[in-house]
C-alpha cells in the first residue's frame, strides 16, 4: 500500500536568517532561503537589526530559480529603507504586483490589513524549479561604497508536497 502525502496545516514552521548588507555601489541579490518541493509561505518579512546605510533603495523580495526572478513583491521601483534604524520592518502584505510594506520605527506606527477581518501579511505558494536551486532572495540597490546594516529575515511556512523543505542560505 502506498502512502499518500497529506499536508498538515498544524505543521507551520518558522525560520530566520540574519544578513549583513555590504553591497558596494550596485544592485545586490541576497540569498535568504532555499525552497525544495512546494511550500505555502504564510509570512515573509525582515526586521532591521543594525541601522541601514544612507542609500538603500529599490528593495523587494523575489523567487530565483537560477535563470529568472519571479516577483514576490513589486520590483519595478521597490521600496526605500535608507537609514532605517534597528526595529524597522519590511514585509509582504499584498499581491506580487504590489510594493513591499515598510515601516520605519522613527515614530510609533501600526500596520493593518486593507479590509476588516483581513490579514496583515499576504501568503503565497512557492514551487521549486526541477533540477535547479530555487531560493527566496532580497534585492536592493545602493550608491554607498559600501553600504552598511543588517536585517534578520523570517519565513513562516507549511509543506504542500512530500519533499517540501525550506532552509536558510
Amino acid at each position: 500500500m502506498s502512502q499518500i502525502f497529506q499536508p498538515n496545516a498544524a505543521a507551520t514552521q518558522t525560520l530566520s536568517n540574519s544578513k549583513t548588507l555590504s553591497a558596494n555601489n550596485t544592485t545586490a541579490n541576497v540569498s535568504l532561503f532555499s525552497i525544495t518541493g512546494t511550500v505555502r509561505v504564510l509570512k515573509l518579512y525582515g526586521v532591521v537589526t543594525t541601522v541601514l546605510g544612507s542609500n538603500h533603495t529599490g528593495a523587494y523580495f523575489n523567487l530565483y530559480d537560477q535563470s529568472a526572478r519571479v516577483n514576490i513583491t513589486l520590483s519595478t521601483v521597490g521600496v526605500t529603507l535608507s537609514s532605517f534604524a534597528a526595529g524597522s520592518i519590511i514585509m509582504k502584505t499584498a499581491l506580487a504586483a504590489t510594493l513591499a510594506t515598510i515601516q520605519s520605527n522613527a515614530a510609533g506606527a501600526i500596520i493593518e490589513p486593507t479590509a476588516a477581518q483581513g490579514v496583515v501579511q499576504s501568503e503565497f505558494v512557492a514551487v521549486k524549479k526541477t533540477g535547479a536551486v530555487t531560493e527566496i532572495d532580497y534585492t536592493y540597490t545602493t550608491t554607498n561604497t559600501p553600504t552598511t546594516g543588517a536585517i534578520q529575515f523570517f519565513i513562516e511556512w507549511q509543506a504542500l508536497s512530500a519533499d517540501a523543505a525550506v532552509a536558510a542560505l
